[in-house]
């Protein structure tokens, strides 16, 4: 009797576990911006067309939609004498992906098309007085941004974030 009390119990145990798991990875996100979700927090070195370079501290946000296609991004990043507030909106075809950009602090806005693989996104961002090269990486905790805009104001930032 012990024995099939144990067995049942076991059983229970199983499929009490099997059912989390599953509702779990239903509830994460898939597809190219898994990885991305949620507040993060760094570092970084913008690079001024002037040739001086400064220290950044940076904050991101990326809010990931439910079917894991589409994600909201903000990027706010200040130094002792320069800042920008990036967000954009982007959707996935596939691999493809496109969306749209702004940048509040100097009234730039733009659209945007790129690639992206699960945890790299690699974009282009196009606008009427700004064009740059974006590279986003995301491995578990920690998260690159780095930015190539040469003949602009901002010809290039690196920045470091670790998820908050």
């Amino acid at each position: 009797m012990f024995s099939s009390f144990t067995t049942s119990v076991g059983r229970l145990v199983a499929i009490a576990t099997i059912g989390f798991w599953a509702a779990s990875a239903a509830a994460a996100p898939v597809g190219p911006f898994a990885g991305f979700g949620g507040a993060w927090s760094g570092l970084g070195q913008v690079h001024l067309a002037n040739g001086t370079k400064e220290s950044l501290h940076c904050r991101a946000t990326y809010k990931v939609g439910a079917d894991g296609r589409t994600m909201h991004q903000s990027l706010r990043c200040a130094s002792d004498s320069y800042k920008f507030e990036l967000t954009s909106d982007i959707e996935s075809q596939g691999n493809q992906i496109s969306g749209r950009w702004s940048e509040s602090t100097r009234r730039l806005a733009g659209k945007l098309t790129g690639q992206a693989s699960l945890g790299r996104l690699n974009v282009l961002v196009q606008g009427d007085v700004l064009n740059a090269e974006v590279t986003l990486v995301s491995q578990g905790d920690r998260q690159t941004v780095t930015i190539s805009s040469p003949g602009s104001q901002l010809s290039g930032a690196a920045i470091s974030l670790r998820r908050s």
